[in-house]
């Protein structure tokens, strides 16, 4: 099982299920020009010759779509794609009113508010990746 320090646990199973080929089409990366995580994830990609469109987080939230299909990369687990680290997450006191949300409320949720999204958020096909742990990301973008 790997753990990466982000928290999300994943088997090799899943992990191989994930994996992105630099040669597959383009990889769409919601992020943030002043988040350094998000700084740090580009420029991995950036080594590894990864096609990659970047989309501001911010101004378009991913979309509902999207948003399930990375959540099914979190076998389900909503709160996987939510940045609870974040000053919005914590103000709306977002913690407390997941327990309460439906997923298809929570993801509409997200669907409206790049801000609560865990970014980078990663999306190619049906599958995707959220957060940068470059563990993770070297065994995902060989």
């Amino acid at each position: 099982m790997i753990a990466p320090k982000c928290g999300i646990f994943l088997t090799c199973e899943s992990v191989s299920m994930m994996l992105f080929s630099a040669s597959m089409a383009k990889l769409k990366i919601y992020s943030y020009d002043k988040c350094s995580t998000c700084r740090k994830a580009l420029k991995f990609l950036d080594s590894k010759e990864v096609d990659y469109e970047t989309v501001d987080i911010t101004e378009r939230p991913p979309t509902l779509s999207e948003l399930k299909s990375v959540l099914a990369s979190y076998d389900g687990e909503i709160k996987k794609l939510f940045n609870t680290s974040g000053v919005q997450y914590r103000e709306l006191g977002i913690s407390e009113k997941l327990k309460g949300m439906t997923e298809s409320e929570a993801l509409k949720l997200l669907a409206g508010n790049g801000r609560l999204v865990k970014r980078p958020f990663v999306v190619a096909s049906q599958r995707g990746l959220v957060g940068f742990d470059e563990t993770l990301w070297k065994k995902t973008f060989r």
